[in-house]
């Protein structure tokens, strides 16, 4: 098990670029250009979604997903070549920044190199044809790691990719890879260097219906076992019913505790508001008060934080995945940027000193979170609902608000404030 996670990824802050839709070009030179900017935003890690080309049978819109890889061993020229992605690494690492590639090892793209060289390596419905697990997934063919031939090539994929200079892996699907796949690959990399492993666990109700299906499904605490970072998607199943109206914030507060008492205690999670897979924030509550509520709310929860390219600017178009859909940097919110970068720079300086206590209703729809250090405490205070009013409280809080400078003083009762508010007490 990953006992050896670096305490660093607690407070990190991962910053997800789509090579192709982040900038005009729509290759890692377009990327490279854009680095001192990402950098300032307060990234620790650099995750570029997947580099490899794409394949063409049965693919999705014009450009296709990127999910649906042709060779694992090669760059996609859309992008750029090996020399321009090595000048981006490269530069990242000069700004201080680690960087992560995309590992979509759960299925190829139909017309892969490795079906045509290794068909034997694919699930195989009843006619004997190349399947998959997911029908709606049609442009790929799951692996079958049934071969240990296959687990050896896919290690010495991820091994190249880290002697070329990469520093980790965002593991696509990785519920339905096994894990003891991942704990070979974490042992034999792990050799070579700090390397930095997020896994893309999913949804609780996705891992009944694998299951239910016959097949091998990882949770969250099993992936744990190899990896440093899982996503918050076992949460977020929550939140995406809080915001269709269908359960209470409260059912996402609880989780929260599940995950503090029965997860390992060196288990990173990567919180997001939004990612590629997922609506922007933005466009789920709209912007001003609500956004910022939101951002802070998401940024003072324990673990490593998610950015996904767009989000810091409040951009509520979420991009094409299949098609060359690049972010309108032109329609962000310069003062949402600043307030942002602030809320960041706050939430990493809060995890690095401070111990989370617990996130709790102060009453429907406001949520105080509680980080507790050797001499003082941090208290936020969310208006997730924009909720107005004068409420009953059974606690006190007096000091500076960290994003406005102004003191604050609460006891007995709390008049909501529209604003989210950030004590050190």
């Amino acid at each position: 098990m990953p006992k050896d996670t670096a305490n660093w990824l607690k407070s990190a802050v991962i910053y997800e670029v789509f090579t192709r839709n982040h900038s005009a070009s729509g290759t890692f030179r377009g990327v490279a250009e854009d680095l001192e900017r990402i950098k300032a935003l307060g990234t620790d890690i650099l995750w570029l979604m997947p580099i490899h080309p794409i394949g063409e049978i049965g693919r999705k819109g014009e450009y296709g997903s990127p999910y649906a890889i042709r060779d694992y061993e090669r760059i996609n020229p859309d992008l750029g070549d090996e020399e321009s992605f090595r000048e981006l690494i490269n530069q990242a690492h000069a700004l201080g920044m680690k960087v992560i590639i995309d590992v979509v090892y759960n299925h190829t793209s139909c017309d892969s190199v490795l079906t045509r060289s290794h068909p034997q390596w694919f699930i195989k419905n009843q006619a004997g044809e190349l399947s998959r697990k997911i029908d709606d997934w049609s442009d790929v063919y799951d692996l079958d790691y049934s071969h240990p031939e296959l687990w050896d090539y896919l290690i010495g994929v991820l091994e190249k990719w880290l002697d070329f200079g990469v520093d980790g892996f965002r593991c696509d699907v990785a519920s339905l890879v096994p894990v003891e796949f991942w704990l070979a690959a974490r042992e034999r990399l792990n050799r070579k260097k700090e390397v930095i492993w997020l896994a893309e666990s999913v949804e609780k109700c996705f891992i009944k219906r694998l299951r239910d299906m016959g097949y091998g499904c990882w949770s969250d605490p099993e992936l744990h076992e190899a990896f440093d970072l899982t996503y918050d998607y076992d949460g977020y199943e929550y939140l995406k019913a809080y915001y269709r109206g269908e359960t209470s914030l409260e059912a996402y507060l609880n989780h929260l505790y599940v995950q503090e008492t029965l997860y390992p205690a060196y288990a990173v999670k990567m919180r997001f508001l939004e990612n590629h897979d997922q609506p922007r924030i933005a466009q789920i509550v709209g912007r001003g008060a609500a956004l910022r509520n939101w951002t802070v709310f998401y940024s003072l929860l324990p673990g490593a934080m998610l950015i996904y390219a767009g989000q810091e600017t409040a951009n509520d178009h979420w991009p094409n995945l299949f098609e060359k859909d690049p972010v309108d940097w032109s329609a962000g919110d310069p003062e949402f940027t600043k307030y942002f970068t602030n809320v960041i720079r706050l939430a990493k300086e809060v995890k690095l000193n401070y111990r989370f206590k617990d996130a709790v209703l102060v009453t429907k729809g406001v949520v105080r979170l509680t980080w507790v250090g050797k001499e003082d405490r941090i208290v936020a205070i969310v208006n997730l609902e924009n909720r107005y009013g004068r409420v009953p409280v059974d606690f006190a809080v007096s000091g500076k608000d960290l994003l406005t400078g102004e003191p604050k003083l609460i006891q007995g009762r709390y008049c909501i404030e529209r604003e989210p508010v950030v004590i050190r007490c």
